[in-house]
Order: structure tokens, then C-alpha cells, then sequence
């Protein structure tokens, strides 16, 4: 399986605005991480970005998965990057 990781931005006032998608995107995520895919994820913390890091067969697995997160969906990520990473250490 190849790396990548995605690097995101949020919405202006993200943590008010998340509230009503946030169990579905925690749900989301829990589900990815059991399968293996979703290796890590989380917010900068001034809450202004978003980084993950996957294990998946292409990038548009992952650009997928990104898409079909409620966050994405309802304008809580505003724009987001994928890049395949060759992880030394």
C-alpha cells in the first residue's frame, strides 16, 4: 500500500460550525482507522488546518474518502492537498 498524506484548511469559526456533522464525521473516521486506511488525522492547534496520513492503494482512494466526509461536504474543509509521502523514519 502507498502513504499520502492530505493537508487541509478549515472555515472560518469551524468549531461552532462542525457541531451538527461531527459525530458522523467521527463515525467516518473511526471506520476508515478499523479498516486500516486512516493512519492519523487531526487539526493544527490554532484550528486553522487539517493534516492526515493514509495507507491506501491510490490517491484517489484517499481523495474519496476526503469527499465523502461530512466536514468536506458542508464547507467545514474548505480546500485540502493529497500528496503520496515516502516515509523514511
Amino acid at each position: 500500500m502507498a502513504k499520502f498524506v492530505m493537508w487541509g484548511s478549515y472555515c472560518e469559526n469551524a468549531l461552532e460550525k462542525r457541531t451538527p456533522y461531527r459525530d458522523a464525521h467521527l463515525a467516518g473516521l473511526s471506520a476508515q482507522k478499523a479498516k486500516g486506511i486512516l493512519t492519523a488525522l487531526g487539526p493544527t492547534t490554532d484550528n486553522t488546518k487539517v493534516f492526515g496520513t493514509y495507507e491506501a492503494d491510490s490517491e484517489a482512494t484517499v481523495r474519496q474518502l476526503v469527499e465523502d466526509d461530512p466536514y468536506w461536504q458542508n464547507g467545514i474543509w474548505i480546500e485540502y492537498a493529497i500528496y503520496e509521502w515516502n516515509q523514511v523514519f
